[in-house]
């Protein structure tokens, strides 16, 4: 099955190793990811606070592009997947905001794709079992704890996560390659990357906590999905010292993926040791 991708801005800078894991991933399952051309900055966290329409017709041109590719949309930045989602929310919604995007952007929206983060791809039929039958190297002594943040589930009205309060399906991906996956209470929680920027302190304070928790829960290391997430939890997470795995990194690595000792360089906690 072939996929339109939108990779978003970070993934040729800061989540460089997140396209490029995700992209392995992808074709070791056999799907082809078809990255939508002339793509935009969805607007990220600043667009919708300028101005509404803005914020929605960033990212709605995204979907008008992938629209005319005719395939489901696979969105890996959360942020990206949270604006895209909203834009969707206002082209479903009979009302002025729709009737403006289609009128600026020449098009209609048919509502023929889906627009998809990782969590929802994984969670899709028949996807974990693929994982367990290409998985080469299990990951049987390493225990994670998977953090979605707050972009991936919430708000449910418009992602329209069902268990957005204690979702399980990055847990079930990491035991599809073999790793412990363990409980914790902080899953959901918001990384403040946001504030990364304007209050790095409090940023800062919100990363420690998070990684003490997941220490104290016994794990090894934080399996995100979220270039930011994984940015501001491997720069702020104080002493602790987890690594924090894309969890395209963590199933590249269960499935010996060449070329992934590239993706841990991009680390500031490496993730190799973990792997030995």
């Amino acid at each position: 099955m072939d996929l339109s991708y939108y990779p978003g801005c970070t993934a040729h800078s800061t989540a460089w190793e997140f396209n490029e894991s995700t992209h392995g991933v992808f074709q070791a399952l056999g799907h082809g990811l078809a990255e939508i051309p002339d793509w935009n900055c969805c607007g990220g966290a600043s667009a919708h606070n300028l101005d509404h329409f803005v914020g929605l017709g960033l990212p709605a041109r995204n979907l008008a592009l992938a629209q005319k590719q005719g395939l489901d949309l696979l969105i890996p930045c959360a942020g990206c997947y949270g604006n895209c989602k909203k834009a969707e929310a206002a082209l479903k919604d009979p009302g002025a905001d729709k009737a403006k995007l289609e009128s600026v952007l020449e098009f209609g929206w048919k509502g023929t794709i889906r627009v998809l983060s990782l969590v929802d791809f994984l969670e899709s039929p028949g996807v974990l079992d693929a994982i367990r039958a290409t998985v080469r190297k299990p990951l049987k002594s390493l225990k994670v704890v998977a953090y979605y943040g707050c972009q991936l589930v919430r708000p449910p009205a418009v992602t329209g996560v069902k268990s957005w309060e204690n979702p399980t399906i990055l847990e079930a991906a990491c035991e599809a390659a073999g790793a412990t996956a363990l409980d914790w209470s902080y899953k959901v929680d918001c990384c403040g990357a946001d504030l990364a920027l304007t209050h790095g302190d409090r940023a800062a304070t919100i990363c420690s906590k998070l990684a003490v928790k997941a220490k104290e829960a016994g794990a090894e290391a934080i399996v995100v999905s979220c270039g930011l997430c994984q940015a501001n939890l491997d720069m702020r997470q104080g002493s602790a010292g987890l690594p924090i795995l894309y969890i395209t990194e963590l199933l590249g690595e269960a499935m010996q993926l060449p070329g992934r000792e590239k993706w841990w360089k991009k680390h500031i906690v490496d993730p190799s040791r973990l792997f030995g």
